[in-house]
């Protein structure tokens, strides 16, 4: 039986699962997923020219139904244009995503998008490092195994 008294390590995403809520609502926005989904949801073309900025939802009064937000896009400036043309085929794909009638209007700000810099692939590791480290294992019967580590030590080397 485990001890209550005994704390465990806590995944990171529960501390900064509350932190980052607070910072999207603030934004309109009730989870990160359209954000982190976004080339998904209006495929590449589009995405690569805009991105969600927030999401303007208007006030509701008593019990009537709430009326749909506007999803506020930065978009580079040479393609603001074609987003605009395109506005309707982006609220059917946000509204799909959504499951309802989310989103009733985009409104667009020109703008840079923040680009993230591909991630580089490191060098294959060194073939000769590979099959030293592969002699060295004799004991290991599995041929692919005995390469994968002598590929695992040989990147670990590299290092």
């Amino acid at each position: 039986m485990s001890n209550p008294s005994r704390s465990f390590p806590r995944p990171l995403s529960d501390f900064l699962g509350a932190t980052l809520s607070d910072a999207l609502k603030s934004q309109g926005f009730a989870s990160a997923e359209i954000l982190a989904r976004w080339g998904d949801i209006v495929g590449p073309e589009v995405a690569a020219h805009s991105e969600p900025i927030k999401i303007n939802w208007p006030r509701t009064l008593g019990d009537e139904p709430p009326e749909p937000a506007t999803l506020v896009l930065r978009v580079e400036g040479p393609a603001a244009l074609e987003i605009q043309h395109l506005s309707a085929v982006i609220l059917e794909r946000v509204n799909r995503f959504f499951g309802w009638q989310a989103i009733g209007n985009i409104a667009l700000r020109q703008a840079p998008l923040r680009r993230r810099k591909p991630a580089i692939p490191p060098p294959p590791p060194d073939p000769a490092v590979m099959t030293r480290l592969a002699e060295g294992m004799p004991e290991v019967a599995d041929d692919g195994l005995r390469q994968a580590l002598a590929r695992l030590g040989a990147s670990i080397k590299r290092k």
